[in-house]
């Protein structure tokens, strides 16, 4: 529309300045601030809790995975002479070693598996045997090779800890049945190695403590 001679120009609009930042539109009560609030102390709880979580499962998987890698690469030997005992090297002692390691690698997949029978000049042998590969859970394998030397009159029962040793891993004694009588049975197994031997005519601490030094001597790592 054309101005009229004479007359005032329309005063210029003010601007109005608006907040570059969000702001409400309506003014906030102290119950909502106190509700923020919760929710904020809320998830921060929450996301610590997950952050303590996932640190300690990381620490546990990095515990695992280093124990395995020290552990895997075993290596078994027969000692001729180990506390006192001596290889039985007659066709008799040779023959059953060798059934007792081919009956434990048909359980076992060994990569290599060993046997001998140790004798002190007694009746009272001692039956090793045993393999290597890699074992990620030791502890039942261990469990379930103790069936091998179950028989008719029951298994081997009273299974217990015994101290393992510096080589680690589990190590575990109990009595099974031989002609009637109670004889020990002792067992090893970490994440490279395996291996069971019985004691007939030894009581099982006695065994306990043979058996240690038998591992010891016939056990190495890469």
């Amino acid at each position: 529309m054309s101005e009229r001679p004479g007359s005032a120009p329309p005063p210029e609009a003010t601007p109005v300045e608006i907040a570059a930042d969000p702001f409400p539109l309506t003014e906030s009560t102290g119950e909502d601030k106190e509700a923020r609030a919760s929710r904020s102390r809320t998830k921060t709880i929450v996301l610590s809790s997950l952050l303590a979580v996932s640190l300690a499962g990381a620490s546990v998987l990095g515990y695992v995975g280093w124990r395995i890698a020290s552990q895997k690469d075993a290596t078994l030997t027969i000692p001729a002479k180990v506390a006192g005992l001596t290889v039985d090297s007659s066709d008799e002692g040779r023959s059953t070693a060798d059934y007792l390691q081919t009956a434990l690698s048909a359980d076992v997949a060994f990569d290599r598996a060993v046997g001998a029978v140790y004798t002190d000049g007694s009746a009272n042998d001692v039956l090793f045997f045993g393999g290597t590969t890699l074992f990620w859970t030791p502890e039942d394998d261990l469990v379930t090779a103790f069936d091998l030397v179950s028989d008719d009159q029951g298994s081997v029962t009273g299974l217990h800890d015994v101290p393992a040793g510096p080589l680690g891993g589990t190590m575990k004694c109990g009595t099974t049945k031989a002609d009637g009588a109670d004889m020990p049975v002792c067992g090893w197994a970490d994440h490279g190695s395996l291996a069971l031997a019985m004691f007939p005519g030894r009581t099982v601490d006695d065994s306990a403590k043979l058996f240690g030094e038998i591992r010891a001597a016939a056990q190495s790592r890469n």
